[in-house]
């Protein structure tokens, strides 16, 4: 069959992106800066509707998506009054008290087989003792609150920065690239009669968008892919038990660190994400275990500086659309599903839907073998950050109601065994291009407290004294790497200063 006749001959030409925020801006930048010369696109969007998350930490995936757009990290940075991070900081997840960082980089050397972590936890056995982290810059520089983009390794870092101010920038960028951004309420959605695909939005002041491959980027209502496809979520609310999440923005108070912080409490946890101008601070919660008053309070009591607005409440289901495209419509964002932003994943999994819709663009028709493929792909990407965010919850030794819950909960099939792999033989595994690294897996398996089994034999067949000297030769040079770096508050200054006029408290969310 021709291609172009797989969708009832329509070649697809017209694309509609329904909602701005993060999601919308991030398609709307990207498929116009690829395709600026084979596509019309069209953004609608309407200033009177608040988007709702709380986008303002990343991944250092992002950082290759903006090569990509041929984004100036300088002009960027000053423009959502950015800072850098280097690692998240575990505060009070174990137990109380406890406290480990999940750093961006990689973590000594291992070889082909044998990841370092093996070589590190035989040195444990032999009465070597050191932290993990020693063997990590991002580790080592997060401890002091240090950045710099000179040394040798480099540090791998993300952003935190103002989602209101990033989606603005993104706008520019797509603008100039010929995007056509509408303003107006969606009043009604059409559909086609043959398929029930959709046909055109039509805005309340009556004017009429139609297009042949529409964006849902309308947030957790998926007005276009739930609320008129009625596609369906797949909950997981049996897993991730937090639902809720109370935010606000408060006064800087001090130097901006390197790093989100991540403090449990008894009923889930904060967030605090430091900008150039403001802190971002967020209270995630179980609504079965906490009230919302008292999640307000908390937060209120717990962040340690002015507010510069009124505390919002954000609910949410931690799940995924059963199908993220579906017919002619593709659901971005939390329109497509949402995994709690414990490890800052929702802004990536953006980035990474609409990578992966530019490479299966659908310009000759949409061919239902694209579409598989997409939400087959999709699916396991979704997967593999839930599994993530549940060893989080499930590894803990709090004796808080809602924490011996997780503790005790049955499992993902997939993340029993990896679990029961690290159990048996201190395995850590990384299928190819997951988002979550072995050091990652690592860092938080024995952050929490998760016994690793016996280390790999290559590891035990190393004499006591190569074994010091392959640790000394990987923490010396980190070591004196982050003693060099300056504070990341004098790089900034130095780098990426936001002007005044930039640091305008925002009130759009991502």
């Amino acid at each position: 069959m021709d291609a172009a006749k797989t969708h009832d001959g329509a070649r697809i030409r017209k694309v509609v992106i329904a909602g701005g925020g993060t999601a919308g801006w991030l398609a709307g930048c990207a498929l116009s800066h690829q395709f600026r010369d084979q596509l019309d696109i069209t953004l609608v969007e309407s200033e009177q509707i608040g988007t709702v998350g709380v986008g303002e930490s990343t991944v250092p995936p992002i950082r290759t998506f903006h090569r990509f757009l041929q984004i100036d990290e300088q002009e960027f940075l000053r423009a959502v009054a950015g800072t850098f991070k280097l690692s998240i900081s575990f505060e009070n997840w174990r137990r109380p008290g406890e406290h480990f960082f999940h750093p961006f980089g990689t973590i000594g050397k291992g070889t082909w087989a044998t990841p370092f972590h093996h070589f590190w936890l035989d040195s444990l056995r032999r009465g070597m003792p050191s932290d993990l982290g020693d063997f990590c810059l991002e580790s080592v520089a997060s401890r002091d609150d240090r950045f710099s983009l000179q040394t040798q390794p480099q540090a791998s870092y993300a952003y935190h920065f103002d989602a209101g101010l990033y989606a603005k920038f993104l706008r520019r960028k797509a603008e100039g690239h010929g995007l056509r951004r509408v303003e107006g309420k969606i009043r009604e959605v059409r559909q086609h009669a043959h398929d029930g695909s959709v046909q055109s939005l039509v805005l309340e002041d009556g004017q009429v968008i139609e297009g042949d491959l529409f964006i849902d980027c309308t947030g957790f209502r998926g007005l276009l892919t739930e609320q008129t496809l009625h596609t369906g979520y797949e909950d997981w609310h049996q897993w991730l038990p937090s639902d809720k999440a109370v935010a606000v923005q408060t006064e800087a108070v001090g130097p901006p660190v390197p790093y989100t912080r991540a403090i449990a409490h008894e009923a889930g946890w904060r967030w605090h994400i430091a900008l150039q101008h403001r802190v971002g601070c967020g209270l995630v919660f179980s609504s079965k275990h906490m009230s919302d008053d008292e999640a307000h309070a908390k937060l209120l009591r717990d962040v340690g500086a002015p507010p510069l607005r009124d505390p919002w409440l954000v609910p949410f289901r931690s799940g995924r659309r059963l199908k993220a495209w579906n017919k002619n419509v593709v659901a971005l964002g939390l329109a497509s599903g949402f995994i709690e932003p414990l490890e800052s994943t929702s802004i990536h999994l953006t980035i990474s839907a609409v990578v992966r819709l530019i490479q299966l663009f659908p310009f000759d028709g949409i061919s239902p073998s694209l579409v598989d493929l997409y939400n087959d792909v999709s699916r396991a990407e979704m997967e593999h950050v839930r599994d993530f965010i549940i060893l989080h919850y499930h590894a803990t030794q709090r004796d808080e109601p809602m924490w011996k819950a997780c503790r005790e909960m049955e499992l993902p099939a997939s993340l029993e065994l990896r679990l029961r792999a690290w159990r048996e033989r201190a395995h850590a595994w990384q299928d190819p291009g997951e988002l979550f690294r072995v050091e990652s897996w690592t860092s938080v398996l024995l952050g929490q407290g998760i016994q690793p089994g016996s280390p790999h034999p290559l590891a035990r067949s190393l004499g006591d004294a190569d074994l010091r000297t392959l640790l000394d030769g990987i923490r010396q040079p980190v070591w004196q790497a982050a003693a060099q770096m300056p504070s990341q508050a004098d790089f900034i200054e130095r780098y990426c200063k936001a002007e005044a006029e930039v640091w305008r408290p925002s009130v759009a969310m991502a």
